[in-house]
């Protein structure tokens, strides 16, 4: 098999060293792993292009490059470049440093690469570790991703159908908050929302007067509904949630038809 990695931390990240374990475990002995990956950390990038400017990408060892681009950047570099166009059989991105749940799904760079896979007909599956108290100080923050990581993904590949629509599949999946020995299982779930959190912005003075914006981010521990995705990680379990890239509000077209 071959695999082509990306992710949104950047090129030196230590959850994309445990992404590209996982898909050498996946490709096997015979198979390939092409790591694409952005030059510098590109969090919260979402399914951003650089189609205004063009992208340095470098060389960085064997089958390993780094481009100075988004994550969907880099899988278009990746598909049209570095790989010559000979098209892999599967687009992995993250392993994330925390949880791209819930309505973090909608900022996160680690799913534009998955979506841009999709988007190109590929099977495509984005991978994050959810952080928590059990896990911040840990030796190794990522061991449910690196432990459970391969399997999981070998489960999507199982059942994943034989998909022709237009806007294909993608799956974002999220680690629990939990050492490897305490994860409880794998669910299939909705996308979750957290009640009464959004981001925000904190106003500071640089010292020479200038006004800046950081923004604020939101409590991670907030539960989701019952049976969506934040949920069942802070009660243990790996969620994997099919998504497609198509915004359309389809439970509304009936409802507003007057409007035609």
């Amino acid at each position: 098999m071959r695999i082509l990695v990306t992710n949104d931390d950047g090129i030196s990240a230590p959850g994309l060293t445990v992404l590209e374990e996982i898909a050498a475990e996946i490709a096997g002995p015979d198979g390939e792993v092409w790591t694409v990956a952005p030059a510098f950390e590109q969090s919260g990038v979402a399914h951003k292009i650089s189609y205004t400017h063009p992208m340095l990408i470098a060389q960085m060892g064997p089958r390993r490059f780094a481009a100075e681009g988004a994550p969907a950047d880099c899988v278009l570099a990746g598909l049209h470049d570095v790989m010559d166009g000979v098209r892999p059989d599967l687009v992995l991105s993250g392993v994330n440093r925390g949880n791209n749940s819930a309505e973090n799904a909608l900022y996160s760079g680690t799913l534009g690469g998955a979506m841009e896979g999709a988007l190109q007909g590929l099977r495509a599956i984005a991978l994050s570790q959810f952080l928590g108290p059990k896990v911040f100080d840990a030796p190794d923050p990522y061991e449910a991703a690196r432990v459970h990581g391969a399997e999981v993904v070998r489960r999507i590949l199982a059942a994943d159908p034989d998909d022709q629509s237009d806007y294909r599949l993608f799956y974002n999946v999220n680690f629990p908050p939990v050492p490897a020995a305490d994860v409880a299982g794998f669910r299939v779930v909705p996308q979750g929302f957290r009640p009464d959190t959004a981001f925000g912005v904190e106003p500071h003075l640089s010292p020479a007067g200038k006004r800046f914006l950081w923004i604020r981010g939101v409590n991670q521990q907030v539960r989701t509904a019952p049976g969506s995705d934040a949920d069942v990680n802070l009660d243990g379990y790996v969620s994997i949630t099919p998504m497609r890239a198509d915004l359309t509000a389809h439970d509304m077209l009936d409802r507003l038809a007057s409007i035609e």
